[in-house]
């Protein structure tokens, strides 16, 4: 098989997993205590999910490689846990905000170094 139908078939079946996986672990629903408390977690969701597209179409292109994807969605998958940990009292204090943005930076920065690896020819 060649690598790039490889890689291909590896980001659909973590996308399908990784939505599964999701759905699955996604905590009730409970009323935010704020409306801040709200908003963060919705751009922390929000967030989340433009990063899982962005290993997703790394593992398509063949940027990331099957190693390198599976790194960058164990990664997410802990910032998911922490999320949902948080966010099970329906509040968000300032000093879990900042360790999930900070989280959330670092699995950022590791996606664009892996990706901007393969651009310029390092591997």
């Amino acid at each position: 098989m060649n690598k790039t139908l490889l890689n291909t078939l590896l980001a659909a079946t973590l996308l399908s997993g990784a939505s599964l996986s999701m759905a699955q672990n996604a905590a009730p629903a409970a009323a935010p205590a704020s409306a801040a408390s709200a908003t963060e977690g919705g751009r922390i969701a929000n967030r989340q999910a433009r990063q899982q597209d962005r290993i997703a179409s790394g593992a398509a292109s063949g940027q990331l490689n099957a190693k390198e994807t599976q790194r960058l969605e164990q990664r997410q998958a802990r910032i998911d846990k922490k999320q949902q940990k948080v966010m099970a009292d329906g509040q968000v204090t300032p000093e879990e905000r900042k360790k999930l943005k900070e989280a959330q930076r670092k699995t950022n920065h590791g996606i664009s170094h892996q990706i901007e690896d393969k651009k310029s020819g390092q591997q």
